[in-house]
């Protein structure tokens, strides 16, 4: 009987995978081989891709690419742009230092919790040295320096002198988008390795998933398919083929969440879809909604000025990358063109993707799992009021109810015996919205 009751609860969650959820496919570290999908097989609609790719050509791209399950689906590229030409990333780079900077703390030299200080020594800011030593590394990673991100002339936001990086509140206080502060994490990392930021780059990274490309101050430069292979890595939770570069499943999760209360979209340097409010670049307002609403709210993107675009997005097996020159007015990192965009994108499908779109908002991440003794559930998109989080042994037994806040919760396991539960998220009316599985050690 108990293999029955297990076998009811199991079939709840096989019903909730995601529709792009296959095995991946990573393409060769040397040559130019790469896998393709053809768009019919995915259930494209001819029509829809050539409007797609006419929008992209009147939106001054240079190149586009998407990934279905890590296979080439779409490759387009524009003008006298080719699959050999180099542009840089901008800020989508931040994203790539964020995977760096978990790279160096998974090799311990060095940690979210080091004073900036220590790696840059004092009066690497003109803020007063007891405030300047609360600087944290975490802190340049979730922009809540407390630096001012609008210094006076002749500074800006991109300036990283200490006379351009002035107090203007404590540190994990206040969030904005401060490109001067998180250029220094770079710095940080050289110092730390004993290499240059190329040569480390290089070494954890790059050589090992096949990704060309240089940093030149501060900014990285690659081709298109080199963005692809990072938005891949990213898509495998920092898996390559079978190998494991970023083991450190905490960091991945503190990158790819919320990483502070003031800009729920925005990870460590990692900007998050599907939340219930966002902040914007050279701003202090507090918008309602997600960043992104015509996208999918599971999409994490790596977003750079004048429109350079990493997104990747787990429930659909998608990552897609955009080259060009600004789509319109030019913006530092969101901007009205990727609502736009992925107008285009989801109306691909022949068939609506709502249901699965609608099941993707009430999945929560579990965290760790296996647990031993905490549970942290983290809704990844918006809750509904009167949502609930309930919790069945593998008998079917309710071990533990609760609502379910927007900002997640803690449960405390350690008493549960251990074995396979199941985590629900109920509506209101107490009808199952999503099942998902967890193993107590």
């Amino acid at each position: 009987m108990k293999y029955v009751l297990l076998l009811v609860l199991l079939l709840p969650l096989w019903a909730t995978t995601p529709a792009g959820a296959q095995q991946l496919y990573f393409p060769p570290a040397t040559g130019t081989t790469w896998a393709t999908v053809s768009p019919q097989s995915l259930g494209w609609c001819s029509p829809a891709q050539d409007s797609l790719l006419a929008f992209l050509g009147r939106k001054n791209t240079k190149s586009f690419l998407i990934l279905k399950d890590g296979r080439l689906a779409l490759e387009q590229y524009f003008g006298t742009y080719t699959q050999d030409s180099v542009w840089y990333w901008a800020s989508a780079g931040k994203s790539l230092t964020a995977v760096l900077v978990g790279l160096a703390q998974q090799e311990s030299i060095l940690s979210l919790e080091d004073s900036v200080s220590r790696h840059l020594g004092r009066g690497w800011t003109t803020a007063p040295a007891a405030k300047e030593r609360m600087i944290r590394l975490r802190h340049q990673l979730s922009m809540t320096t407390g630096l001012d991100d609008t210094p006076p002339l002749p500074c800006d936001n991109e300036s990283s002198t200490a006379a351009c990086l002035r107090y203007r509140t404590d540190a994990g206080t206040r969030w904005a988008y401060h490109t001067g502060a998180y250029r220094l994490l770079q710095d940080e990392i050289a110092r730390a390795s004993g290499q240059t930021i190329n040569q480390y780059t290089n070494q954890r990274l790059a050589s090992r998933i096949g990704m060309g490309g240089a940093w030149r101050n501060y900014v990285y430069y690659s081709r298109a398919r080199d963005m692809a292979r990072f938005g891949l890595l990213v898509l495998a939770r920092g898996n390559w083929n079978g190998t494991v570069l970023l083991r450190d499943t905490a960091y991945f999760r503190r990158m790819t969440t919320p990483s502070q209360t003031y800009n729920r979209a925005y990870g460590y340097l990692w900007w998050l879809n599907g939340q219930t409010s966002y902040m914007l670049p050279q701003s202090q307002f507090t918008f309602s909604g997600p960043l992104v609403p015509t996208a999918p709210p599971d999409m994490l993107a790596a977003l750079g000025k004048n429109d350079q675009k990493i997104y990747v997005v787990p429930s659909l097996g998608l990552v897609v990358v955009r080259q060009g020159q600004s789509a319109e007015a030019p913006k530092l990192a969101v901007s009205s063109f990727d609502t736009e965009l992925w107008r285009y994108i989801m109306n691909l499908y022949c068939q609506p993707l709502a249901t699965t779109l609608a099941r993707l908002r009430t999945r929560v991440e579990l965290y760790p799992n296996p647990a031993t003794q905490e549970l942290r559930v983290q809704p990844g998109m918006m809750v509904a009021t009167g949502q609930q989080l309930r919790c069945l042994d593998r008998l079917g037994r309710e071990v533990s109810r609760q609502p379910l806040p927007a900002s997640g919760l803690t449960l405390p396991v350690a008493a549960w015996p251990a074995g396979l539960y199941v985590v629900q998220v109920l509506n209101e009316q107490g009808a199952v919205l999503s099942s998902q599985r967890m193993f107590k050690q």
